[in-house]
Order: C-alpha cells, then sequence, then structure tokens
C-alpha cells in the first residue's frame, strides 16, 4: 500500500513542495519516497512494500518513457494480465503489479477497467499530451481527492498533502457540516474543505487544458436471478469467496486476518490455517469484548491468535489523532477500535484481510428487515394515522418501540438516508447557530433512489449504503486507521467477482425473517461452527453510552461544549442540555454528543491549529465517581449497538459554491415508471469546471398534510389498540408464509 500526490503548474521551488506534500502521508509508506518532476508536472510518491520488494519503487515508466505512474494499491490478477500484455508486445522491467497498470493503461486506455481485478487510486502523467489520468477503484477502497487551484491540478491520496501546496487556500465548508451532523459522515464527492472533492468509486478523471472531466465506468446494479435456488446460491457464493481469498493473500510478505464475534471476518479467517490473527475488545465485560469469543474461535479454525484489551483512558486520549489520520470527522466510534487493531496487526505482519463489505453486499444490517415488517404496518395504519402516531412517539420518553414507530411513518426514500441518523433538519437548524446551512438529508440521497428506483426497498438500501454509507464510513476508517499505522488492509467481500455473485441472489436469500446476509451465513457455515455462522450482527460496540454518564468524561466533552469553537458554530446552550440529559439518564443522547464532540477535536487540529497531542483529555481519577454500568443497563446498550450497526456514463467537474447553488435549484422530477417499459435513461449530475451546471432527478415525494393531534390522547390505551392490531396481522402473515 502506499500514499500519492501531485500538482501541475511552474511554481518555484516545487521540488521543496512535492516533498512537503509526499512527507505528510510518509505514515503510508515508510519503506521509500519517490518523485517525477518536469517543467508541466510534480509527483510525488510513498512506499509500503509488499510485492516485488527490490524493484517494485515508483515513479514507474512505459518502456518508450513517456507515461508515468503513481500508484496506491493492489491488482490480484496482476500476473495473468502481465501475461496477456507481454503476448501483445509490452515489455516489463518489474515483476510488481504497478508496471501490470500502466501497460494495461498504454494497451486498453479507458477499457483498461475491464481487465483488473483488485484495489487501487492512481495517477498517469502524458508527457507528450501533458493530460493527467487519475482513476479510482469498483467499490472506493482507495482515497483519492482534488482541487483546481486556479487552472492547475492537484491531487492526492489524503487531504493533508493537498493542504501542504501554497496557493491552496484552506476554507472551511460549512454545507459538508450540514451533511456530517445527519449522516455522522461526509457523503462523497464533498469534503469539509471548500473546493476539494474525492473523486468517487468506480470512476476515473482526465485533467486537460486547466478542465476536469469525470467518467464512471463502473455500477454495482443488483440483477438477481428469480430462479435461483438456496443451495445453488450457497455453492456460488462459496467458490467465488474461497478465490477471492485466495487472490488477496497474494504478497511477498506475511498476510494476518482480523478476527472477531462475527461471521464476516471469522468466514475470511477459516482460511487461515496456522496463521495470525487480531482482536481488541473494551474492558467493560462481555458485551464490548469480543476476546474470547476470538479465542475459542482462533482454537478451532487453528489459528495463531492475538490480542488486546483497550482501557478507557487508551480510548479518549486516541480521539486527537485519529480524527487527524481520518482528515475529516468521522463520528462513528468503532474507528478508534480499528485503528488499536491495526497497530496490533502491525507488529506482526504487513497485510491483513478484513470482512468489511460483507453487509452492503449480502444484506447484513438488521435495518434490512425494516421493510419486510413495515410493509403490514404501513398496509394496515393509513398514513395521516402513522404521522399521528409518529407524533404521540417523539413526545414520549425513550422507550422500546418508540423508534420503530417514528420510522415506519415515511416510505423509504424518506426515512432512510443509511445506517446512522443523527440530526434531522429541524434539529440542526435549533442547534446550529448559522440554522439557513440546515437542509433535508433526504435531498442528498435522491439520485441514489432515482438510479435504484426499479428495485425492492431491500435492494434500495443495500444500494444506498455501497456508495454512500460503505465509501463515507466503513472503507475510510478502514484506509485511515490501518494506514496510520503503515498496515495495508485488504477486503475479499468487496472484490468485482464477489459482486457478480452478490448481485444475482434473490433478495429473499439475502434478509428474509429467519436471518439477515441469509445465503452467504449458510456458506460461511460449511466452514465454521453454527453458533458463529448464525451469530446476530452486532458491529462493534463501543460503549461510549456508558462513558458519557461517567462525571469524567461528562466534563470532558462539557469543556469541549462550552470552547469558543463551539460557540462559533452551536446553541451551545443546547449542546449542554443533550449532555445533561444524557448524563441524568433522561434520555440516551450518545450519538448525539459524540457527532458533535468529534467535529470540534477534528476543527480545533485542521482549522484551530491544535496539534493532536495538546487534546487528550486529563487522565481519569483512579476511583470511579459514579457506581458501575448495572447488567440491565449494560444489556439494553449492547441490544442498541446491534441495532446501530444494524455504470453510465458520468461527467463530474468541480465546482464553486455559487455554482453548486445554482445547480441544486435546476432539479428535475423523474417521471414514475411503469411495469414493463423499456429502462429509460436516468440523467445523473452533471458538473463543468467551465460553467455547466448540474441537472438532477428526483423521486416524486409525497405532499404531507397538517396534522391535527390532542394532547389529551392517553398514549398507553392506544399503543395497546394498536399492538393488538398489528399482532393479530403480524400473526396473520406468518401462518400464511408470507416474508
Amino acid at each position: 500500500m502506499c500514499g500519492i500526490c501531485g500538482f501541475t503548474g511552474e511554481l518555484e521551488q516545487r521540488e521543496d513542495i512535492i516533498r512537503k506534500m509526499t512527507q505528510v502521508i510518509t505514515h503510508r509508506g515508510p519503506d521509500s519516497d519517490g518523485y517525477f518532476m518536469d517543467n508541466y508536472i510534480s509527483m510525488g510518491f510513498r512506499r509500503l512494500s509488499i510485492i516485488d520488494l527490490e524493484t517494485g519503487d515508483q515513479p514507474i515508466t512505459n518502456e518508450e518513457g513517456n507515461l508515468v505512474l503513481t500508484y496506491n494499491g493492489e491488482i490480484y490478477n496482476y500476473k495473468d494480465l502481465k501475461k496477456e500484455l507481454e503476448e501483445a508486445g509490452h515489455r516489463f522491467s518489474t515483476t510488481s503489479d504497478s508496471e501490470v497498470v500502466i501497460h494495461a493503461f498504454e494497451e486498453w486506455g479507458e477499457d483498461m477497467f475491464e481487465h483488473l481485478r483488485g484495489m487501487f487510486a492512481f495517477a498517469i502523467y502524458n508527457k507528450d499530451t501533458r493530460a493527467v489520468f487519475l482513476a479510482r477503484d469498483f467499490f472506493g477502497i482507495k482515497p483519492l481527492h482534488y482541487t483546481l487551484i486556479g487552472d492547475e491540478l492537484c491531487y492526492a491520496s489524503e487531504i493533508k498533502s493537498i493542504l501542504e501546496h501554497p496557493d491552496f487556500m484552506k476554507r472551511f465548508n460549512d454545507k459538508a457540516l450540514d451533511a456530517y451532523l445527519s449522516f455522522q459522515y461526509v457523503p462523497q464527492p464533498m469534503t469539509f474543505f471548500k473546493d476539494v472533492y474525492c473523486l468517487l468509486p468506480g470512476h476515473f478523471m482526465w485533467y486537460r487544458d486547466g478542465v476536469i472531466e469525470t467518467q464512471r465506468y463502473f455500477e454495482a446494479k443488483f440483477k438477481p436471478d428469480l430462479e435461483m435456488t438456496e443451495e445453488e446460491a450457497v455453492n456460488k457464493i462459496e467458490k467465488v469467496f474461497e478465490d477471492s481469498v485466495e487472490a488477496h493473500k497474494i504478497a511477498d510478505v506475511e498476510v494476518g486476518c482480523f478476527l472477531s464475534s462475527g461471521v464476516d471476518s471469522s468466514y475470511v479467517a477459516s482460511y487461515f490455517e496456522g496463521q495470525k490473527t487480531f482482536t481488541v475488545g473494551f474492558d467493560f465485560g462481555e458485551k464490548y469484548n469480543e476476546i474470547d469469543w476470538a479465542k475459542s474461535l482462533s482454537e478451532k479454525i487453528n489459528v495463531e491468535h492475538h490480542e488486546k484489551l483497550i482501557s478507557s483512558e487508551e480510548f479518549w486520549a486516541a480521539v486527537p489523532k485519529v480524527q487527524y489520520h481520518m482528515d475529516q470527522p468521522l463520528a462513528d466510534p468503532s474507528c478508534i477500535a480499528l485503528y488499536f487493531v491495526t497497530k496490533l496487526a502491525s507488529e506482526y505482519v504487513k497485510v491483513v484481510l478484513s470482512g468489511e463489505g460483507a453487509d452492503e453486499l449480502f444484506g447484513g444490517y438488521t435495518c434490512y428487515n425494516d421493510p419486510r415488517v413495515f410493509k403490514w404496518y404501513q398496509k394496515i395504519v393509513p398514513y395521516f394515522l402513522r404521522r399521528a402516531i409518529g407524533w404521540v412517539c417523539k413526545k414520549l420518553p425513550d422507550i422500546k418501540g418508540r423508534d420503530y414507530l417514528i420510522r415506519a411513518i415515511h416510505p423509504l426514500e424518506k426515512r432512510y438516508i443509511g445506517n446512522a441518523y443523527m440530526y434531522d433538519e429541524k434539529q440542526k437548524k435549533e442547534l446550529l447557530k448559522n440554522p439557513e446551512i440546515a437542509s433535508d438529508p433526504a435531498r442528498l440521497c435522491r439520485r441514489m433512489y432515482t438510479r435504484a428506483r426499479r428495485w425492492d426497498d431491500e435492494t434500495k438500501m443495500q444500494y444506498l449504503d455501497i456508495n454512500m454509507w460503505m465509501v463515507g464510513d466503513i472503507l475510510l476508517k478502514a484506509d485511515r486507521m490501518s494506514m496510520a499505522n503503515s498496515l495495508e488492509l485488504r477486503v475479499p467481500f468487496l472484490d468485482k467477482e464477489v459482486f457478480k455473485v452478490a448481485a444475482s441472489i434473490p433478495t429473499p436469500l439475502r434478509v428474509n425473517k429467519y436471518n439477515t446476509k441469509y445465503a452467504m451465513r449458510k456458506a460461511a457455515a460449511r466452514h465454521l461452527p453454527d453458533e458463529v455462522a448464525e451469530k446476530p450482527k452486532l458491529g462493534f460496540p463501543v460503549p461510549t453510552r456508558v462513558w458519557l454518564r461517567d462525571e469524567h468524561y461528562y466534563h470532558v466533552v462539557k469543556d469541549m461544549f462550552t470552547s469558543t469553537t463551539a460557540e462559533k458554530f452551536f446553541n451551545t446552550e443546547l449542546l449542554l442540555n443533550y449532555l445533561d440529559e444524557h448524563f441524568e439518564e433522561k434520555e440516551d443522547n450518545s450519538r448525539k454528543i459524540w457527532t458533535i464532540y468529534v467535529f470540534l477535536v477534528w476543527y480545533q487540529i485542521y482549522f484551530g491549529a491544535v496539534a493532536p497531542e495538546d487534546l487528550k483529555p486529563a487522565e481519569k481519577p483512579a476511583a470511579p465517581v459514579k457506581p458501575a454500568q448495572t447488567a440491565d443497563e449494560a444489556e439494553e446498550e449492547f441490544e442498541e449497538a446491534e441495532e446501530e450497526v444494524s455504470g453510465g456514463t458520468k461527467v463530474f467537474k468541480p465546482v464553486k459554491e455559487n455554482e453548486a447553488e445554482e445547480a441544486q435549484a435546476a432539479e428535475e422530477a423523474a417521471e414514475p415508471v411503469e411495469s414493463g417499459q423499456p429502462e429509460e435513461p436516468v440523467y445523473e449530475d452533471i458538473y463543468s469546471s467551465s460553467g455547466k451546471k448540474a441537472r438532477h432527478v428526483n423521486i416524486e415525494e409525497e405532499e404531507e398534510a397538517p396534522i391535527s393531534f390532542t394532547d389529551d390522547i392517553d398514549p398507553d390505551d392506544f399503543f395497546a389498540s394498536l399492538k393488538s392490531q398489528l399482532r393479530e396481522n403480524f400473526d396473520e402473515s406468518d401462518e400464511s408464509g408470507e416474508e
């Protein structure tokens, strides 16, 4: 794994500039560095040596020397491609996969991606035409960011490299804050830095004469085979996944594997007999500690297991360092646990395999059950009554079932923005000092729902998560935390051959009343004990709720909530109210509190010029101020954590903020597609650095009538009656065999 960066333009001292840009990502490649410069471009590279340790340094050129490559990633079928390219007349000087990439571009140009199997982000410079070609892999496993400085291009694996360019003006993007407060991450391509963008997954980009054009070469489209039987599905999954794991183990260094109590990483680890696996947990009892599960499984599958118990002090002290490496705030607390497990693994190996992507491809999140369950409720209860019920629920305490009835009010396109939903538009308007930036988060999901409009609700949710949640949260933290510890992380579920199989699995074999990831679990059960293969989805439970009811950490967060940074962005009185409500156990506000706290830590590092080591909280007193968590409280939080984790052509060109606002105003409504009609083309967002506006196709929205509801309704009577009615209908559906 490596890091790349570069810029065009004839700057004074450009050698010093490219070296600074490269040095700040040394953690991505501590083994060596490399540079290419001419009068037009400067390119930098940091290397973590995995394949061809002796001769695989970069930048690397083709045999004529007119193409120059810097590349981050791994091509798992590079040996087969090298043989094919040699037969076509290409001459190789190394045994590295990076040289295969540049010859593949030379041979096939933009069609090269049909041949590649792997993860990658790379830049190719053509000396003759002065064109720069950038590309990112199919699912967005490896990152790539870019901006225009005037008419000149600047790009890098991490944003911190771009910040080193002397002509780049660092400005805060408040629209990213609006999105972050709802999603807990920033949906790509936007970033927290104005005019800096992420190249989207499955896209390549040309930079020519001051203009950027991007095009999509891959889209994760589901094409279920409705005739497929369960046995056929399980056989296909087992065969393709075994092939993918073996391909992902190719390296000239030792390869290890992460191991938790869940089926995803356990399935991967089942192919690692005699090799090393790694697990971390928290010192908060078995509800937050998977080490015993992993240790037991490691004995059954015969692997050498390594583990670490993370203390509360270690976790909180690592928050600033983690947010520095993230480049942008990420309010997923599991990224800190991931930092520690990658650090542990890096002490033994250079490469690890992990289970990311299984939930999105095979339907693993518990929330994917919502459409099946909501179907009967929404069929029985009219929309106006669902809204009234939701209105009552929002006034009730945080009791079991309340959130279910609130979520079930609206159709999927309005209620589901992904696995995490922190603040809605109304809450953001109350919270933000500048309420004008607050928007409906569902607006950012509309294009995804438009493209997925012909699929069932479960598949729509998967498509949305593959393109938003997985890229903005799951893969971002996987890349940044592994690279922070100079470790290459590979994800065999996110392989294009595995996706071909996943996309063909019928929905009932992905999600049904028996389990999530149904067919994939059946495949895993052929290699794992039943209790592991059938284990419910847990994610990585982190005891943030408990910590925020501890007086020490309550004051750590309170100090941040009363800081000048907090005053700059938020209504701090409301922040403190959230914190006090949680501390006094009146409401569980832990996720909302954590989202704000993480943002403030990140902002002080990147815009307040505070070093990460200076933001560590004071050590916790030896004696706990509050009593330990009860068994009932631990069980309740454990259940909550379980719920939480619960190709067309595109031109994409960066736009300035005023152009983006004009583009948003140009939204067009999509016409409904009748069953049996030929598929219509779907307009995607079209941007241009030369002044083109954007077009959007929006889903049809349901009109909302005003709610009329009295305050003297007895919620207990109301819900008792509703529960009885729902139970009667659910019992009937189960007896009839419907799902």
